[in-house]
């Protein structure tokens, strides 16, 4: 199959156009710069020079000539908008197929690091986060788009964890640089759904297989509270747990790292197991802990 990936030089996009890749699919990459097309050569991804803004119809021609188009970026919420309505007007009526990758944070709660009974299924209804209005339009448009004669899903996973990742756990570590503890905000019960990107390429592979049009598939393979993380954090440096404030949270991760670390956002991956047969392989995002990448974040002061 031919397949181009918008997004193939990110850490989901570049892994799942590497998958394809080693699985024989002909994959082209949308590349920004002449380093990027670089980078896509070396692992036998055509480049395609274009990008979501100024260059956005030599995308939509890219995207055109492919049998399959995987959106993997993380552009500007606007222009992810703008994008996303341009690719579902153009393939409207071909019967290519466009995966789009989501997040688990447009059902995210603020909890301010308290525990969240919510865990939601591909079926359930949510009030959408306010910062992830738009990724939720983009979702709806895409969705919307598979009565338009386009085979088009959505792909929402939780955390997304793996070689190279910036999640939780990395964060985690980063605060021990910055307070000399293993921080967590509140009570630290807030909980984040969590899954490991092979498995996310994975489950895109099946979408890609099977899906059917309209699908909306949740991937998550696990589950653990901040506080947890602090204390292996903490185990495997030595060093002591602290709690902080959200307001002490911003200066440690940012605003909107702050946000993240404070929320809790659970999901059930029910449609993409009964529909594909989806089982996750990677289970305990703590078999992470303890990995010379992460102590060296730990061990840069700020």
């Amino acid at each position: 199959m031919n397949v181009f990936v918008i997004g193939a030089t990110g850490f989901v996009g570049g892994a799942l156009a590497r998958r394809l890749t080693a699985r024989g699919h002909l994959v082209s990459g949308l590349a920004r710069t002449d380093a990027a097309a670089v980078t896509l050569a070396a692992d036998g991804i055509t480049p395609v020079a274009a990008d979501l803004d100024s260059r956005r119809s030599a995308t939509i021609e890219a995207a055109l000539r492919a049998d399959a188009v995987l959106y993997a970026a993380q552009p500007d919420p606007l222009l992810e908008e703008e994008t996303v309505e341009s690719l579902t007007r153009a393939l409207a009526g071909t019967g290519k197929t466009l995966i789009f990758l989501s997040g688990s944070g447009v059902l995210l709660q603020r909890t301010a690091g308290a525990w969240s009974q919510d865990s939601l299924s591909e079926y359930d209804s949510f009030a959408v986060e306010p910062l992830a209005v738009s990724r939720k339009a983009a979702e709806d448009t895409v969705l919307a788009a598979a009565s338009d004669g386009l085979r088009a899903m959505v792909v929402r996973p939780g955390l997304i964890w793996g070689p190279g990742d910036h999640g939780h756990v990395p964060m985690t570590y980063q605060s021990v640089a910055a307070t000399g503890a293993a921080c967590y905000v509140g009570p630290g019960l807030n909980t984040y759904s969590h899954v490991h990107i092979d498995d996310v390429t994975h489950l895109f592979t099946l979408a890609l297989e099977a899906g059917r049009p309209g699908g909306l598939y949740h991937a998550v393979a696990g589950e653990v509270p901040n506080r947890w993380i602090a204390e292996r954090v903490a185990d495997d440096l030595g060093c002591g747990t602290r709690s902080v404030t959200p307001q002490e949270a911003a200066l440690v991760w940012g605003e909107f790292g702050a946000l993240i670390m404070a929320a809790s956002s659970r999901l059930r991956a029910v449609r993409a197991q009964q529909e594909l047969g989806w089982r996750p392989e990677h289970t305990d995002m703590l078999t992470t802990i303890g990995a010379a990448r992460l102590r060296r974040l730990a061990a840069v002061r700020t």
